[in-house]
């Protein structure tokens, strides 16, 4: 082969070769390109606004001290006078069911067990007596139910009852205190203290807000509820007891127990229903010291009728509310809304805060999560609803990709 021919042959090897690489290498990019993770996009966030509402108008009584709770609500809601460690008088039954109803548990609608009374429940009603304390007749021999026994204890006030049931749950009072004074530790309550199971004793002792914390307690039980709502009943030997509580179905109230001694005054332990909106409002109350119970029940009335608008339903966020978006490097566009509704039952000025977030975004569909609001309600747990895509982001595509390499590269 001549010199010139070796020559050509060799251009043309060089010239196929080149071809195969520019072939290959523009294969290479394109399938570069249409592998490689497109860049995220992050979101532009719109926070919410902020949500006041206007502070309740307490019509708190002139005498004594008080406090209001609700069942859902962390704590006392708001509250007058001194607040301290007072005798409460036959608000000391309520204490005295809860301990018993622990150790002998009762359930709604359920009569327990038959208690047969003795000789001994006899002297205890002549002790009771001899103290000045209130009563409800008993005969040795005869049998009452459960239910009945505390029907007896807690609608009349019968001191006789409330030891009487003490000693058939422990074996005897001080069998009584001793758990009594676990219970309350267990419980919390450690600004209340017990001396009797009546109340008559000027030692059984509480707070407006541990009392507004044996309130809820009482209303959370069924068969207790059910008991301190009743306005009379009809026993047994015993006849018809009436409840003291006056203000039973009177601004929806439906428990809970009076109290009444020379030290500690007029009191009164009370729970109400009210509707707010979708919610169903349970207040707990307490007020003490007062000096009739007429003058009492009237007080608490307005209180009630004030604390009613205090309560607001609050709507803190609307399905497909906007509150941020997303924008592609390739022109792909996609706000970011709240995936549903929510709302929650507020007291009072309660300060709400809100805040969302959002993570960055390649790609995704319209109703992918993306995101949370999260509410925070005085110093209750937080409300979370979820953001969500509104429209989908998808792939650029090749022609986007092959000509934005350096953004494929970023990503």
């Amino acid at each position: 082969m001549s010199p010139s021919r070796r020559v050509t042959l060799r251009r043309r090897r060089l010239a196929v070769a080149s071809v195969l690489l520019v072939v290959l290498g523009g294969v290479g990019y394109v399938g570069a390109t249409a592998l490689a993770p497109v860049p995220e996009s992050a979101a532009t966030i719109v926070q919410p606004a902020a949500l006041t509402q206007p502070a309740a108008a307490l019509v708190w009584p002139t005498f004594g001290e008080s406090a209001i709770g609700a069942v859902g609500f962390p704590g006392v809601l708001a509250s007058s006078g001194e607040q301290d460690t007072v005798p409460i008088a036959s608000i000391t039954k309520m204490v005295t069911a809860l301990v018993i109803l622990d150790a002998k548990p009762l359930g709604a609608g359920e009569d327990g067990p038959a208690i047969t009374f003795t000789d001994a429940d006899v002297d205890i009603y002549y002790e009771v007596i001899a103290e000045n304390g209130s009563v409800a007749p008993v005969v040795a021999g005869m049998e009452l139910t459960q239910r009945q026994a505390f029907e007896a204890m807690l609608l009349p006030s019968a001191n006789n009852y409330a030891a009487s049931l003490a000693v058939w749950a422990f074996g005897s009072t001080d069998g009584y205190l001793a758990a009594a004074k676990t219970w309350l530790a267990d419980n919390s309550l450690s600004q209340t203290s017990v001396a009797d199971t009546s109340g008559i004793s000027s030692s059984s002792v509480s707070t407006p807000a541990d009392l507004v914390e044996i309130g809820k307690l009482v209303v959370g039980h069924p068969a207790l509820a059910e008991i301190v709502a009743l306005p009379s009943a009809v026993l047994p030997v015993i006849g018809t007891v009436t409840n003291t509580n006056k203000l039973l179905g009177r601004d929806g109230v439906d428990g809970i127990k009076t109290g009444t001694t020379d030290v500690a005054g007029a009191c009164l332990l009370f729970s109400t229903d009210f509707t707010v909106g979708d919610n169903t409002v349970t207040l707990v109350g307490v007020m003490l010291g007062g000096d009739t119970h007429s003058e009492l029940n009237s007080a608490i009335a307005a209180l009630i009728q004030s604390v009613q608008p205090g309560f607001h339903d609050v709507v803190l966020a609307e399905a497909g509310t906007v509150y941020g978006s997303y924008r592609t490097q390739w022109g792909d566009v996609s706000d970011i809304v709240a995936a549903r509704a929510a709302s929650a039952l507020v007291w009072s000025d309660s300060p709400i805060s809100g805040s969302a977030t959002a993570t960055d975004l390649q790609l995704g569909r319209a109703g992918d999560d993306v995101g949370e609001l999260s509410f925070t309600i005085g110093t209750g747990s937080p409300v979370t609803v979820p953001l969500e895509l509104q429209d989908s982001v998808t792939d650029p595509g090749p022609a986007w990709r092959m000509g934005h390499p350096g953004e494929l590269a970023a990503g």
